[in-house]
């Protein structure tokens, strides 16, 4: 394990988000309690499916943000805790494989994954998230469009752009997601900072999940956001929504939306067989279709590698490794001084307030 020396503190876990229980279509034979990051309407259609190649199994199905995932299990006796954790927050779930929290699984279909979208055959990734630049094209002419974070930048600093409240991104104290992305920024690109003052100077609104962000872009009330899941995007823009997608030709980070099955399980086995079903070419084709998310394998069942495809917006993708350099900006000072820096450029006011109270 990789030893950190202070607590993980995040902030009390907020009341549960949504849930529902899918009853099976015939006599239960299996339970299976599960704690997702992704939208309940939109799983859904992954557990129907499962259900009907296992008509036995009921679950149980709750819609928590990446960060209440993590709290949440470390605060529930174990008897209690969910079978499954799948979670956009890859870090989060790093850190509890770390920790000794996860059960290890091995099957055919875990052996078929990509070598970079697992870890230590605790940690699997079930499908690869582009984070993109999100913007209302009633708003933003073609010309405007930030192609780069230097584009973006440059408009942001333009008055006649006139974006003063009109940008949005996620608030990295409260979205464990936006946190890991902001870290990745301040890794990959010497922008990153100046970036954030820009954000900072145009007062930013700020958001914990990708649903609001999205909802005000649509909406009109902002003209674009920053840094937010491609897959929430494309499903507006296959609704309807006057939206358009940026993938930053600078780079485009990738992230994996992950899956675990904590060492004291209830329903180990039944989790398993659901993992499995997630990462076969079956469950990856209903993922793509019914869910938007990008596949981890392709159609014919043979891994996927993120740099797969053509063109500059293919080679600029950077998948986010999964394995321990996720938990460097995890440790507790790190975490502090990280923070104390991103609200002094972008929320300086907020700069001022307490330190985040601990679990």
């Amino acid at each position: 394990m990789v030893a950190l020396g202070t607590l993980l503190v995040f902030p009390a876990a907020a009341e549960p988000g949504d849930v529902k229980t899918f009853k099976s279509p015939q006599t239960t034979t299996a339970h299976l309690r599960i704690h997702g990051s992704t939208d309940i309407e939109n799983f859904a259609a992954v557990i129907a499916d499962y259900q009907k190649l296992n008509p036995g199994s009921e679950v149980e199905y709750s819609d928590l943000v990446a960060q209440d995932i993590y709290t949440r299990f470390l605060r529930t006796p174990p008897p209690q805790r969910a079978d499954l954790l799948i979670s956009s927050g890859m870090d989060l779930q790093t850190k509890l494989v770390n920790d000794g929290h996860a059960l290890a699984h091995r099957s055919p279909a875990t052996a078929g994954l990509p070598a970079w979208s697992q870890w230590r055959h605790e940690a699997f990734g079930i499908s690869y998230e582009p984070i993109v630049i999100v913007y209302n094209k009633r708003l933003l002419a073609p010309a405007q469009v930030p192609r780069t974070r230097r584009q973006l930048l440059a408009l942001l600093r333009d008055p006649a752009a006139k974006l003063a409240g009109r940008v949005g991104t996620y608030d990295v104290g409260r979205s464990s997601v936006g946190y890991l992305l902001a870290t990745q920024d301040h890794q990959l690109g010497s922008m990153a900072g100046a970036l954030q003052a820009a954000l900072g100077d145009n007062r930013v609104v700020l958001e914990e999940r990708t649903g609001p962000l999205l909802d005000r872009v649509a909406r009109g009330q902002l003209a674009l956001a920053y840094n937010v899941l491609g897959s929430y995007a494309q499903a507006r823009i296959d609704a309807g929504a006057p939206l358009g997608i940026v993938l930053p030709e600078d780079y485009t980070l990738v992230l994996l939306r992950t899956a675990l099955i904590p060492r004291e399980a209830a329903n180990a086995v039944e989790a398993g067989r659901f993992l499995d079903y997630l990462i076969s070419p079956r469950g990856q084709a209903v993922l793509a279709r019914q869910v938007g998310l990008q596949p981890i394998r392709s159609p014919s069942g043979a891994p996927l590698a993120p740099q797969a495809g053509d063109g500059a917006r293919v080679r600029a993708l950077r998948p986010i490794p999964l394995g321990p350099g996720l938990l460097v900006y995890l440790d507790a000072l790190k975490r502090r001084q990280f923070l104390d820096a991103w609200r002094s450029t972008v929320q300086p006011r907020a700069a001022a307030k307490p330190a985040e109270a601990g679990p």
